[in-house]
């Protein structure tokens, strides 16, 4: 809408410059017509020099002012200066018309109409209260004119002609002022209309993202920070089920006016889709932006909706992510994908809570060699790429971070261990970026070569970053986190304790998520099925110890996290 205003606003400006250079062209006639008519030929009068002089330097003085509209038509959308260079424009139009009619005979001129050009084109340009100011002032010049020309007339028919030339000026600003003044608000009730969704009314998918990139620039260059938040309603599907798509629409008009209230002034409060919103913030730090998410977040959770005594936890819920620019994305795409996998961790963490974005990767830089920050950004890329291809196991690599982290506290690892854990679970299956598409979606059970193809994995993954020493420590858990305890794994079939010590503690974590996951082959596992699952390949495929570990871990935080409804829907 923002790009058909622009386009609409640039073809007014280019219709008022062609009548206003017209009506600049129309004085230039109408002065070298009256020096002819008035006057004998320059070159034969005693001031016939200065005459000619005089008269060059006029049309000089209008071919310049032609070549500032001309320049200034082009660049005055683009400056916030639009009105001043409008008002002043117009008062140097109103010189050059008086000056125009004087010199044409003063009161008996019959160009008086030459008003009626600034007129008109000031009201298209700047509305009804400019435009009968415009009408006044000219009048005033007019029938000023008269009564100084004439001021001892017992009737001075040229002022009370250039009375009705006066009311038609007026005329012909207020009703064409009164048009405008429609056309525009109609204009704004359109715009307001094609940016607002419907159903909540916030603004819409399409206006957040015109806005972000526009929020984007302007804190490139004010050197400002610029915050968002995604908030994502808890259980909606499970709502929606029991309430049916009529209350859950209630739901979401309800969740709009609360977001409005709670917004201020400046920020941006969108629909992003389904039961998705977001609020841009700017000029707001991420701990600002924070308390914000916590006010909204309150502001929801403390508000009665119908029928949400039956949700799963007895009332209506969000989750919401947070991040900012530029200290942790650097542009708009950056900006809404970290904010969207702090979303992630919020939903993964039980709902009904507010995560800021924390990058595993941005963490690594500060543990890699100088030469090598490159490729920080590439293992990212390449991260992107496997979730975007294999979509059943999208956020597979952050799960396994947050329950490493879980399991390396329980085993009391030293930080080194802890560290090299949680980057090895990130980049474990950075390998699968050879493994084409319809293999790592593939619903039916995979061919004896497609597997033996998956089961390339591990190496590919070592391929891809065994030129830093930085990750050299990471091998380890990238080649090793498929073998079994039992000596039938892959890629080497190492057994019992000739696997890395890490490495066993990522093929628990690994191998529980992958269970609890929905795949294309199988529905996921709940957390009690996959506990059951390991106890029973305890000391065949896992570390009998580390099992034992991971269910302590996941028993005393079921009330952290469930997985009712995590892997299911985002």
């Amino acid at each position: 809408m923002n790009r058909i205003e622009d386009n609409r606003q640039k073809k007014v400006y280019e219709i008022i410059s062609i009548v206003k250079l017209a009506s600049l062209l129309f004085c230039g006639i109408i002065v070298f017509k009256s020096y002819f008519n008035n006057k004998q030929p320059y070159i034969n009068t005693e001031n016939g020099h200065l005459n000619i002089i005089y008269l060059g330097l006029t049309i000089c003085i209008l071919t310049l002012i032609y070549a500032s509209w001309s320049f200034f038509s082009k660049k005055i959308l683009k400056t916030k200066y639009v009105k001043l260079i409008a008002y002043i424009e117009n008062f140097i139009f109103i010189s050059i018309f008086f000056t125009s009619i004087f010199l044409s005979g003063n009161h008996t001129s019959q160009y008086k109409f030459l008003f009626l050009f600034i007129i008109i084109t000031s009201t298209i340009q700047l509305g009804m209260t400019h435009g009968i100011t415009i009408a006044f002032i000219s009048s005033m010049l007019l029938l000023g004119m008269d009564l100084i020309c004439l001021p001892n007339v017992e009737i001075n028919h040229y002022f009370e002609n250039d009375l009705i030339l006066a009311g038609v000026f007026m005329l012909t600003a207020w009703p064409l002022g009164h048009y405008v003044n429609i056309e525009n608000e109609y204009r704004k009730n359109l715009a307001h209309l094609v940016n607002t969704d419907g159903l909540t009314g916030v603004f819409n998918h399409r206006f957040f993202h015109e806005s972000l990139k526009k929020q984007i620039e302007i804190s490139k260059k004010s050197k400002l920070p610029l915050s968002m938040l995604i908030l994502d309603v808890d259980y909606f599907k499970h709502y929606n089920d029991l309430q049916g798509h009529q209350k859950g629409d209630r739901v979401l008009s309800q969740i709009g006016s609360i977001l409005n209230a709670n917004a201020r002034s400046k920020d941006i409060v969108a629909r992003y889709g389904g039961e998705e919103f977001t609020v841009i913030l700017p000029n707001t730090i991420e701990k600002e932006a924070i308390f914000i998410a916590e006010q909204i977040r309150l502001a929801i959770e403390n508000c009665k909706f119908e029928g949400e005594e039956n949700q799963p936890k007895g009332k209506l819920t969000v989750s919401i992510g947070v991040s900012t620019f530029p200290d942790k994305a650097k542009n708009d795409i950056e900006l809404v994908d970290s904010a969207d996998d702090a979303l992630y961790r919020a939903k993964f963490f039980n709902k009904n809570r507010v995560e800021t974005y924390y990058s595993i990767l941005e963490e690594l830089k500060s543990d890699i060699e100088d030469e090598h920050i490159d490729l920080i950004t590439s293992i990212k890329t390449l991260i992107s790429v496997i979730n975007a291809k294999d979509k059943y196991t999208y956020g597979h690599s952050e799960r396994v971070v947050m329950f490493s982290k879980l399991l390396g506290d329980k085993l009391h690892l030293s930080e080194d261990d802890k560290k090299l854990l949680k980057y090895g679970a990130y980049m474990h299956d950075i390998g699968k970026i050879n493994i084409p598409k319809e293999i790592l979606n593939k619903k039916m059970p995979l061919t004896n070569d497609e597997w033996e193809l998956l089961k390339e994995h591990p190496v590919n993954g070592i391929e891809i970053i065994k030129s830093v020493d930085s990750l050299k420590n990471i091998i380890p858990l990238i080649l090793h986190h498929h073998e079994r305890y039992d000596g039938k794994g892959y890629p080497c079939e190492l057994k019992g304790e000739d696997i890395p010590y890490l490495a066993r503690i990522l093929t628990v974590v690994d191998s529980f998520d992958a269970m609890t996951s929905n795949r294309p082959y199988n529905i996921g596992k709940t957390f009690d099925e996959a506990i059951w699952e390991l106890r029973k390949c305890s000391s065949t495929q896992f570390d009998p110890n580390i099992v034992e570990a991971f269910i302590q871990v996941i028993e005393e935080n079921k009330g952290n996290f469930d997985n009712s409804t995590l892997f299911s829907q985002k």
